[in-house]
């Protein structure tokens, strides 16, 4: 399967995704900044990045764009987790080019369909709504 590296800022957030993705197989490496996302992706290949838009510090956003000029990881499929669902934050990821946005749900086993998810996406299945 893939090897993805998760970024969100929760713990919580970031341990539910490594057993999501994890069950279906992906080798996970987890971050819990977008600093600490920056550092991973100059120095590692990734098959997908998943990460949140809202973070202290240094964002989603500014990690997405970190990537894309990256020499390492440019390519890398990006799904976006976040619990905005707001246009604006859409529209900026979209800039940036994504994969898929994935609101964060409130309920556990609606993490649990990420992995699968993210399978199908590796397959060959493109952009939007996940």
């Amino acid at each position: 399967m893939g090897n993805i590296l998760v970024c969100d800022d929760e713990r919580s957030i970031c341990e539910m995704l490594d057993i999501a993705l994890r069950r279906e197989g992906h080798k996970v490496e987890t971050v819990t900044s977008g600093e600490l996302a920056k550092r991973k992706l100059d120095s590692a290949i990734y098959d997908v990045i998943v990460t949140d838009i809202k973070m202290p510090r240094t964002d989603g956003i500014e990690v997405l764009r970190h990537m894309r000029n990256s020499a390492v990881c440019k390519d890398a499929l990006v799904i976006v987790v976040s619990s905005s669902d707001s246009a604006s934050d859409r529209a900026a990821v979209k800039t940036l080019g994504f994969n898929g946005y994935f609101r964060k749900p409130s309920v556990y086993a609606e993490f649990m369909k990420l992995g699968p998810m993210i399978r199908e996406l590796l397959k060959g299945a493109t952009g939007g709504e996940l």
